[in-house]
């Protein structure tokens, strides 16, 4: 299983843009969507706080599967039972099953109205996901744990550990969907069985199929069975905020090299790989990269693990594709218009991140006569001699306005794919710290 993780906790876009998308995956290798809802899924009854005022309604559900079905890619829905359940602890209703009260990250295993949430929740999820053989259960990352006093004192009367704890809260959610689902098949990532011993796993009897990919850990194929690997991924976008660029082959933060895709594909193929976004760090976070800007980081990291690594065969395959006239891994670049779903945001996008903030703080800090004679003292008293004030207007008020236009296309083409509320943070945070610093400066000048 080839998998492409749609991580819906940030910039969640319209089934419109799917339906362009869909057939790109296809095409491009893809046999599976993983689709990590969040609070974008069309939660009901006691649940209803859970969703999002942009959350897809049901019949966006249907409509993603038939896209899927359509293009022969397997739709298996991520529903996070442990860690990452920030949108669900956020409200004081659900407060009280907090690992650490303080924290919102992960559940309280040994609350017995986690696991009666879990039930509510993943059986509304695969009611709703009735064509699927596959379901993700997340699990990753669960910060805190052990951290809270039940915690505390059940390791200390069960004479366990952290990693004991950890999987007899898995077991029970697999117990759940064992009982209740005959023949659904669970995934899970791998990061916090890789901290628990192949003993302690057995042990437990939960049947995992342990697999070990040497070149990430710097072992030898006849210790590939040490740790266990249920679902191995890579990330396509660089989750970077730091960096919000694009993370194409394009940019130096390439988020998945070719050598990367290569550890994983001596995996068996019972095994699911999934190439996994991170357009939030968390719930609370700020959006990371967009989708459009990511298609040609993912369009090599799919046909590299079609072809076994970046042919020519696989390069020509992503030019044409996508539009492109060149790409070179070794120099981080593609060029070339290009022809894909949401090009023109990964245009805009780069203009964004290479020109709106050096052309606006070079008007801003390199012009002499602004300086000089329109400094913040000047401003604040509405006081300037209209002669030096002249000597700089024409220009500022001509990157102001073409700075403008361009932010009005950027939005409309933003809210052909996003929903207003990714429209208005993306913009937000990438274009408004420099652009309000112009826009002030044109609203004194005038």
């Amino acid at each position: 299983m080839r998998l492409v993780h749609l991580d819906l906790k940030g910039a969640a876009p319209r089934v419109s843009y799917l339906e362009q998308v869909f057939p790109l995956l296809s095409q491009l290798g893809a046999n599976g969507v993983l689709i990590e809802y969040e609070d974008m899924f069309p939660f009901k009854g006691e649940l209803e706080i859970l969703r999002s005022p942009y959350a897809y309604s049901e019949e966006d559900i249907e409509r993603i599967q038939q896209l899927a079905e359509q293009h022969k890619l397997e739709v298996v829905p991520l529903v996070q039972t442990f860690g990452h359940v920030e949108f669900i602890l956020k409200h004081e209703k659900y407060q009280h099953l907090r690992e650490v009260e303080r924290f919102p990250n992960s559940f309280n295993p040994h609350v017995p109205d986690t696991l009666a949430l879990l039930k509510s929740i993943l059986s509304q999820v695969i009611e709703k996901h009735r064509r699927s053989t596959w379901i993700h259960i997340g699990a990753d990352e669960v910060f805190h744990l052990g951290e809270g006093m039940d915690s505390k004192n059940w390791m200390s009367h069960h004479k366990g550990d952290v990693g004991t704890m950890y999987l007899k809260h898995i077991k029970e959610v697999l117990g759940f969907l064992t009982a209740q689902y005959w023949g659904l098949r669970v995934l899970m990532w791998d990061d916090m069985l890789r901290k628990i011993s192949v003993g302690a796993l057995r042990g437990e009897g939960t049947g995992w199929h342990l697999c070990q990919p040497p070149q990430l850990h710097r072992r030898h194929h006849s210790q590939r069975q040490q740790e266990p690997m249920p679902c191995p991924g890579g990330a396509w976008l660089s989750g970077k905020r730091e960096e919000p660029e694009v993370p194409s082959c394009r940019r130096h933060q390439r988020p998945l090299s070719p050598q990367t895709v290569l550890a994983w594909c001596w995996l068996s193929l019972s095994l699911s790989l999934s190439l996994s976004p991170s357009c939030r760090y968390d719930h609370f976070s700020v959006l990371c990269e967009l989708l459009p800007v990511s298609i040609p980081s993912l369009a090599i990291c799919l046909q590299t693990l079609v072809n076994g690594g970046f042919t020519e065969e696989a390069k020509r395959k992503v030019l044409d594709v996508l539009g492109l006239e060149s790409v070179q891994l070794e120099q981080s670049t593609c060029e070339g218009r290009g022809a894909f779903p949401g090009v023109e945001i990964y245009h805009m996008v780069e203009q964004v991140n290479g020109h709106l903030k050096e052309s606006i703080l070079k008007a801003l800090e390199e012009e002499s006569a602004i300086k000089g004679w329109f400094s913040p003292y000047h401003r604040k008293r509405h006081f300037g001699n209209p002669r030096n004030m002249e000597s700089f207007g024409s220009k500022v008020l001509k990157l102001h306005e073409d700075w403008e236009s361009f932010v009005r296309d950027l939005r409309a083409q933003l809210e052909s794919i996003y929903f207003p509320d990714t429209v208005e943070e993306w913009l937000e945070e990438n274009v408004n710290p420099y652009l309000d610093q112009l826009r002030d400066l044109v609203r004194d000048y005038r």
